[in-house]
């Protein structure tokens, strides 16, 4: 099977791709394109599945780079590539021939790129990471680059929707302590549960910041098994673990 890879009108002229899990390499759980060394799937075909990631992104292998994921508001900027990753949630470059991954499996992956002035970033951007101000920290990393913020567009991929992401009152207590105007991205469910609107919440964080356009593609991860991994849905259905979803963009 081929790969399956959505993209965004939103980036004119820049490569870039939201992968689905079709076109990959990996079995049972992690059918499909799991690009998550961290999954307990077998390396070698990891490694495989990145390298058909690499090659869509007509980069080498070595130069599809990924961080440490931590949930936090960490961004590196990078010029080349590197062996050991680096503990973040966002990574920079205005080098061309770098390709920027980010791994996701609910979470937000978000790509930005400033095309008049040559830089992209990628963000990791999951409830803990989006409130924490990692969005904002990628947009920082760019100005430092050469980016300017009203140039940047950035798209949010493939994530869980609103309506498939139920929390508790004390998921919603953390948010209204930040700023009570966040309750306007939850709405009730069933008895003290609530939904929230993660894509929703980081397209606000993204515009206040004054980026110069965002948008989210629409897909939801957890209500389309066929073509994304998601961690809830993985937990719902009792599996052991669950695969990784990749998303990247190079100048």
């Amino acid at each position: 099977m081929t790969l399956e890879i959505l993209t965004s009108d939103d980036f004119s002229n820049i490569r870039h791709g939201f992968f689905t899990r079709r076109g990959g390499a990996s079995s049972g759980v992690f059918s499909g394109l799991n690009c998550g060394s961290g999954s307990s799937d077998q390396a070698d075909i990891v490694s495989i599945n990145r390298a058909r990631v690499a090659d869509a992104m007509n980069v080498d292998a070595e130069n599809l780079l990924t961080v440490n994921q931590v949930h936090s508001a960490d961004v590196v900027v990078v010029n080349s590539a590197f062996k050991t990753r680096p503990k973040a949630d966002a990574i920079v470059t205005n080098q061309p021939g770098i390709a920027l991954g980010i791994l996701t499996a609910d979470c937000q992956p978000v790509l930005f790129a400033d095309e008049k002035n040559a830089v992209i970033g990628a963000a990791h951007a999951g409830w803990q990471g989006a409130l924490a101000g990692v969005l904002e920290a990628t947009l920082d990393a760019m100005e430092t680059q050469g980016a300017e913020r009203q140039e940047i567009c950035a798209v949010i991929g493939p994530s869980i929707s609103q309506r498939t992401y139920e929390v508790g009152p004390e998921f919603l207590d953390r948010f209204i302590a930040e700023d009570s105007d966040f309750s306007r991205f939850f709405a009730n469910g069933d008895g003290d549960k609530y939904h929230f609107d993660l894509p929703g919440f980081g397209l606000h964080r993204l515009r206040i910041a004054g980026v110069g356009f965002a948008s989210w593609t629409g897909h939801c991860t957890y209500s389309d098994p066929d073509r994304f991994f998601s961690y809830r849905r993985s937990v719902h259905n009792k599996e052991v673990d669950y695969g990784r979803l990749i998303s990247a963009i190079r100048l």
